[in-house]
């Protein structure tokens, strides 16, 4: 499955920077626009680790279901 995100990048006296409309806190910077789009994917995957982490520790010990969920975009 692949989920489709959408990248906003803007022109900075320092070259490029970027973040991502449907994930708060992906967002990076870069002298190039390919190195915001590289260092994105980066910020993005990171994000999505932090997040799982956060998840876990607090649902620690407890009685809880986990599952794949497929998601549909437009």
């Amino acid at each position: 499955m692949t989920i489709t995100l959408t990248a906003v990048f803007q022109k900075v006296p320092e070259g490029y920077i970027g973040f991502v409309e449907e994930l708060p806190g992906a967002n990076t910077q870069g002298a190039t626009l390919e190195e915001a789009r590289i260092n994105l994917q980066e910020a993005i995957a990171l994000v999505l680790e932090a997040n799982r982490t956060l998840a876990e520790e607090s649902l620690k010990g407890k009685d809880v279901i986990r599952e794949a969920l497929p998601v549909s975009t437009r």
